[in-house]
């Protein structure tokens, strides 16, 4: 396996997070920085799980990567860090699992471990994006807010039989789905800043949804699944499209690759290539306002140019609410009513 770049990438001295993180990822990012004490609740949660403890057992069980040992990698986690200026290179892993994964964990010294079923499965260049995905997952801080979801899923779980706490914690997990779900679309943007490749960038959802046969795939053809997802069906089928994606950590792999396709063709990949991109020495500056209104008009921007009959059908209506609650709560209703039909209830 040869990581040897084919190309000469750019390098962003000084970036700042900010660059590739989604609106909304940011958003919340900025508030959850910005609180009183947050950082006393962290180190709380740190020790009730017990972090110190998980590395010592990936350094049981799983590979440590360096000169010595999956080289390749090693060469393409130091040319990521070179890429985004990162003031920390975090460890990495490889473990043995047949299943295609690749996390970061931690909340004082964050590492990355990658199972031998991605390693397997990518080419360099793919590994590249990956490498460079989760490196932007660690200088965001997302490991310790992923931490904390863990967190609250557990507890969820513990109670969710309770009728009141039950659905208020699970509205909670739920919003922090939501988080988690856009995080990965600012790991994803990371990831492409790092190798600088499209065409591998997408090749890497291909293969997470399809496989190793990437020669039977198509690079227009599967993109062009997401604009079929987003416009197909009626009714019934956007609320089947929310209950499926409800508890899901990562968007699903063909949404994936489209949204990166469209940061990219919005221009803010090529500005960053360019040179324009906020820098870290700034971070203190930002404002939350500031941030919260970007995320609104980016949901905003994604409600207006959707073509899922759910939201169609709520835009179509305007101002009309009782329209709008009367016509989407029977096609919840009836589809919630067969959903309970097959399940035998």
């Amino acid at each position: 396996m040869n990581s040897s770049p084919d190309r000469i990438r750019r390098t962003f001295p000084g970036i700042s997070t900010r660059a590739w993180e989604h609106p909304a990822d940011r958003t919340a990012l900025v508030m959850l920085r910005s609180l009183s004490g947050f950082d006393t609740v962290l180190r709380i949660l740190s020790g009730l799980l017990r972090e110190r403890q998980h590395r010592l057992m990936y350094l049981a069980t799983a590979v440590r990567v360096d000169e010595r040992q999956f080289a390749t990698l090693h060469e393409l986690r130091a040319d990521c860090v070179r890429v985004l200026d990162a003031p920390v290179t975090p460890e990495m892993f490889v473990v043995q699992d047949p299943q295609v994964n690749a996390f970061t964990v931690g909340m004082d010294a964050p590492f990355i471990v990658l199972t031998t079923g991605l390693v397997d499965l990518l080419d360099p260049e793919e590994l590249r994006f990956i490498v460079g995905h989760e490196l932007g997952h660690a200088m965001s801080g997302h490991a310790v807010y992923r931490t904390m979801l863990m967190h609250l899923l557990r507890l969820a779980s513990s109670i969710g039989w309770m009728p009141v706490g039950g659905w208020a914690l699970r509205a909670i997990v739920a919003a922090l789905m939501e988080w988690s779900r856009k995080s990965e679309l600012s790991g994803d943007r990371a990831g492409l800043l790092c190798g600088q490749d499209v065409e591998a960038s997408v090749r890497v959802h291909m293969k997470l949804a399809g496989g190793a046969m990437v020669h039977e795939m198509n690079h227009a053809a599967f993109l062009e699944q997401a604009d079929d997802y987003d416009r197909t069906g009626d009714l019934r089928d956007g609320v089947l499209k929310l209950l499926n994606l409800e508890l899901q950590s990562h968007p699903f792999s063909v949404l994936r690759a489209a949204e990166l396709r469209r940061w990219i063709t919005g221009g803010d990949y090529d500005r960053i290539l360019g040179g324009t991109y906020p820098l870290r020495e700034n971070d203190k500056e930002t404002r939350l306002g500031d941030e919260i209104r970007e995320a609104a008009r980016t949901y905003r921007q994604d409600f207006d140019q959707s073509e899922d009959p759910l939201i169609r059908t709520v835009r179509n209506l305007g101002n009309d609410v009782a329209s709008v609650v009367s016509t989407v709560g029977h096609e919840v209703s009836e589809t919630v009513s067969k959903i309970g039909e097959r399940l035998g209830f």
